[in-house]
């Protein structure tokens, strides 16, 4: 699992002008999903199964 900085640098991940982020390759907006034991927070995308985690 990558982070979102870079998956926005390669073009996986795509932020329009208010800062919501989504998928590239079908569009759709990320989830966010929080584990309380992790550091981070994981962005998911629900039709390709994508996964960023966001520090």
């Amino acid at each position: 699992m990558q982070s979102v900085r870079s998956g926005l640098r390669k073009g996986e991940v795509e932020k329009d002008t208010y800062g919501r982020l989504s998928c590239s390759d079908c569009g759709e907006s990320l989830k966010t999903r929080n584990d309380p034991d992790e550091v981070y927070s994981v962005r998911l995308c629900q039709n390709c199964d994508g996964k960023w985690k966001v520090l």
